[in-house]
């Protein structure tokens, strides 16, 4: 114990009495822990929001689609119908089912005009998409059955009519194509990657598909989109087979290029958006630690230096009596002090940028984990040793003669 404590005396005692050498040579370590901490913190915030993201669309969710078939000698799309929302609707896999019909019209108020996609949705939209009104009252099943003339707006939509992102337009009357509406809520502001929901109109299915257009189809009224809402994100895939199975039959789809539906599975995009996020996070952790490598070779090279200038210094020691391990531990003790201080001082910096890019991209949260601290502190100590262990090792087997005779 007593040979430690005088080898990091000695340790310290070095470091202090060159100061500005020590600083500069934890500048590298001080860097490349910093980068580690911020890009790893990024890489990790990013996988979260992409992870949020899917959640808040509803991540045991399947979108079905009608597709041009690949087959040359089947051209025809059979059309998903509200037909299709009742067969499928009970299924073992699947809890609901919302439809969506679309059309293409201009909103028109007291002089101001907006083109944009009109949608015409049933009652259990806002549940199934988990996308609820800010202002006012969703469609009601009342309001379908009776094929209402109701509309909600989406915030862009308020925005470009109004001028005013907190204007409540609840109640008042406006035009869409030639028809009156009056709108009866405000939608709230989502980031959608796969809708442009803030620009969207809302109204009952069943006005869209009778009032605006003429929808009617084989045994009842044509949509365009089917959001399925599973059981549980375990339950996606099952749910995703009943209706392949289902949508085959109804279609009476015989090969694989005749398929005119595509289903997109909610759960299955966040497994791939996940793997990405997180090859992301580790390919930022690499390019970080090539700094910590640039750092421990600089800490190599310092010592070395130090290693020659107190060379007689070393021979004088073991002429007094310290033996090999003594000078080791001493050099060693030195090397990683270095690395520790760098080390705390980058996790601190790091912590800082985590913290301030909060700050500046609201929607991103970066925090320093803990296991990401321990990383930083363990590779840091390492880099210590390692990179140390040469200059120890060369310092503790110099010939005492030969150093004090060292010029």
């Amino acid at each position: 114990m007593s040979t430690l404590l005088e080898g990091l005396r000695i340790a310290l005692t070095s470091i202090v009495a060159n100061r500005t050498r020590a600083a500069l040579t934890t500048l590298g370590i001080i860097i490349g822990v910093a980068a580690v901490i911020s890009l790893v913190s990024l890489g990790r915030g990013v996988e979260k929001f992409v992870k949020d993201q899917f959640n808040s669309l509803g991540a045991n969710m399947l979108i079905v689609v009608s597709q041009e078939p690949e087959s040359d000698t089947r051209t025809r799309i059979e059309p998903l119908t509200t037909s299709d929302v009742e067969n499928l609707t009970g299924a073992e896999s699947i809890e609901q089912i919302a439809a969506q019909y679309n059309i293409s019209g201009v909103i028109s108020d007291d002089g101001e005009h907006m083109r944009t996609t009109v949608r015409g949705v049933s009652a259990n939209y806002m549940e199934v998409r988990n996308w609820e009104p800010t202002i006012g009252e969703f469609i009601s099943p009342q309001d379908v059955a009776t094929t209402q003339r109701v509309v909600l707006l989406g915030p862009d939509v308020v925005e470009e009519l109004y001028d005013d992102t907190t204007f409540d337009p609840t109640g008042r009357v406006v035009r869409i194509n030639d028809l009156t509406f009056t709108v009866i809520g405000v939608m709230e502001k989502r980031d959608d990657p796969f809708n442009n929901d803030n620009g969207a109109l809302l109204i009952p299915i069943s006005t869209g598909q009778t009032r605006m257009a003429t929808a009617r189809t084989r045994g009842g009224y044509e949509v365009h989109q089917l959001y399925v809402q599973a059981i549980s994100e375990e339950a996606t895939y099952a749910a995703e087979e009943e209706m392949e199975a289902y949508f085959i039959a109804a279609h009476d789809i015989e090969t694989e290029d005749e398929r005119d539906f595509d289903i997109t599975n909610m759960g299955e995009q966040l497994e791939i958006a996940g793997t990405i996020t997180a090859l992301l996070t580790v390919f930022l952790g690499i390019i970080a630690g090539v700094s910590l490598l640039v750092g421990g070779i600089g800490i190599m090279n310092i010592m070395l230096v130090t290693v020659t200038e107190r060379t007689k210094e070393i021979g004088l020691r073991k002429a007094l009596g310290a033996r090999p391990r003594d000078i080791l531990i001493q050099f060693l003790f030195e090397s990683v002090i270095l690395s520790l201080v760098g080390g705390a001082i980058g996790i601190l910096i790091g912590w800082g940028v985590a913290i301030l890019g909060t700050q500046q991209v609201a929607a991103l949260t970066l925090t320093v984990d803990l296991d990401a601290i321990l990383l930083a502190t363990i590779v840091s100590t390492g880099i210590g040793l390692i990179f140390g262990l040469f200059p120890a090792n060369r310092a503790a087997r110099m010939n005492p003669i030969d150093a004090l005779n060292f010029e």
